[in-house]
């Protein structure tokens, strides 16, 4: 019996430091793991806004590579809450970036508008690789740029992309029409750039 007890003591010692590794051992900062995962993986999270100083500060800064891993429990549970925010009635957009909810990371969420039934899929460390030189004039809005939206002409027609999927698997794809155009929005998002930025170049390019 005695023994029997040890074997147990051991093996449940195993699972909780097992347990705890899994979540130390997530790329996140302390700071971005206590905030994803003060509620559960169906609960949306703030958006931030450049109204707001510090949100503005946060989305103006570049956003770093996430290592890909099925097991990460708080890269699990944060894709799950970007999904929820994107699909927010108070949000419903188009797309999303890790930054747009305070997290600097390369996670973007893109509504697959060129494919059947228009899924939501989820981007690691999303880069654009080529640029059509081929344009196209579409109206943007922004989640963190709240009531406007503005028509811009520099948007590529066309890109080439790489990207890592959430199993680990290393991905390009060429996107077109105004799929690309969000493909093009939200990595901009993770490079600090916001598409006001594209459009002021454009009024003083016409200038």
């Amino acid at each position: 019996m005695k023994h029997t007890s040890i074997i147990l003591f051991i093996t449940l010692l195993i699972l909780s430091c097992s347990s705890t590794k899994q979540l130390s051992s997530s790329l996140f900062s302390s700071e971005a793991r206590s905030l994803i995962l003060n509620a559960d993986s169906l609960k949306p999270m703030r958006v931030y806004k450049i109204t707001n100083k510090s949100d503005s500060l946060l989305l103006r800064t570049k956003s770093t590579f996430v290592k890909p891993n099925p097991k990460d429990v708080v890269l699990q549970r944060f894709v799950k809450r970007l999904y929820a925010t994107v699909r927010d009635s108070m949000s419903l957009g188009v797309g999303i970036a890790a930054p747009q909810v305070g997290i600097l990371k390369n996670i973007i969420w893109v509504q697959r508008l060129d494919k059947e039934d228009l899924p939501f899929e989820v981007y690691l460390n999303p880069k654009i690789l080529k640029y059509s030189k081929n344009t196209q004039t579409v109206r943007e809005g922004c989640l963190s740029i709240p009531n406007r939206s503005d028509t811009l002409s520099s948007r590529s027609q066309e890109i080439l992309i790489e990207y890592d999927t959430m199993e680990g698997n290393h991905k390009s794809e060429t996107i077109e029409g105004f799929t690309s155009v969000i493909f093009q929005h939200e990595i901009d998002h993770l490079n600090g750039i916001l598409y006001l930025d594209h459009l002021q170049k454009e009024l003083k390019a016409n200038n």
